[in-house]
């Protein structure tokens, strides 16, 4: 450990787990000021880590320049030009381990990330499940920098400073955003449940914004949009940077295990996270987030994946089809009033 440190902090993707690393991020640097950072990921990424003293954000492009192995060394040759002295791999796959193995040979000191792999695929199980809360992944990700000899306590706590409103504010009404999607299926609420929950809290005189990112999930945004004038989409109409100032005027977020959970959470903004073939006991709740705001049925099955990459073995998708809407508007009403 030296104040003179140069930490490269590795994490490529995806959305939500890029958006996860920045808080820890952030409370390393209020622990240790002096120590300079460069973060390699996504272009895209970038405004994750924005206003973060003493960072700096490397591109990391697999499309193009660093795409295959030679792309790798040539991103080797870039980050080492830095002056990094010591490897945070966030991360944890083929391509962070490359480079993590081409720092290493030149005397770099590197420390892994520890996914719990073991522990995960007990928890998963379809025979002789162990339902347990495993340890919360940005925990794992604030052990890798004490494996670095920079140990801290991580807060895990939201933290909002209310700025400037960038959403016209009715005092009896309260802005929620919705984040219905997900990558796999196994994670999402089914679209007509959920169109219960959007009119309801609609007309209770809310005011939802929905999010999401692909040209399909416009289309469908657009559709319950059209359903209520307090329902409006915000899916391919801004940036991602738009987008975080955007989320932090919301008094919640509703949303399935995926980035919208985390974009909330890196804003301050409380979420009520709808769970199906995942489980916050894998350790991707979002960062500050509460248990209680999990909203789940309780299955002998569930969790059966971590990602949510895993068809239904029953069949039936109970976990979701069986959560019933009331559930979930109870749950926002409660946040919302309390």
């Amino acid at each position: 450990m030296a104040e003179k440190d140069k930490i490269l902090i590795i994490r490529f993707s995806a959305m939500g787990d890029v958006a996860m690393t920045a808080p820890v991020v952030r409370e390393f640097r209020e622990n240790y000021p002096g120590v300079e950072l460069v973060v390699v990921s996504r272009a895209f990424f970038a405004p994750f880590f924005k206003g973060i003293p003493g960072l700096h954000f490397c591109n990391f492009n697999p499309g193009e320049q660093h795409k295959g192995l030679g792309g790798i060394f040539r991103l080797y040759k870039t980050l080492s030009a830095m002056g990094i002295t010591c490897v945070a791999d966030l991360h944890d796959n083929l391509r962070s381990r490359i480079l993590c193995s081409l720092f290493r040979f030149s005397g770099i000191r590197i420390a892994r990330l520890d996914k719990g792999r073991t522990q995960k695929r007990r928890l998963t199980r379809k025979n002789n499940k162990i339902l347990v809360p495993l340890k919360l992944t940005v925990h794992r990700y604030a052990e890798v920098f004490g494996k670095l000899g920079y140990p801290f306590t991580l807060k895990n706590e939201l933290s909002k400073s209310k700025k400037e409103q960038n959403i016209p504010n009715v005092q009896e009404q309260k802005k929620i955003g919705i984040s219905p999607f997900a990558q796999h299926q196994q994670k999402v609420y089914p679209f007509d449940k959920l169109e219960r929950v959007l009119l309801e809290l609609a007309e209770k005189g809310h005011q939802l914004f929905i999010f999401g990112g692909s040209a399909e999930e416009q289309q469908q945004a657009e559709k319950w949009e059209a359903l209520h004038p307090g329902i409006r989409s915000t899916v391919r109409k801004m940036t991602l940077d738009e987008e975080l100032k955007f989320i932090s005027d919301l008094d919640l977020m509703l949303s399935m295990d995926s980035s919208g959970m985390h974009l909330a959470s890196l804003q301050g903004i409380p979420v009520v996270s709808v769970w199906g073939a995942t489980h916050p006991y894998a350790g991707f709740l979002g960062y500050g987030q509460s248990l209680s705001n999990a909203v789940q049925n309780t299955l002998y099955c569930r969790p059966c994946s971590v990602y949510g990459n895993i068809p239904c073995y029953r069949g039936d998708f109970a976990c979701m089809n069986n959560l019933a809407p009331e559930i979930v508007i109870d749950r926002v009403i409660a946040q919302l009033n309390g």
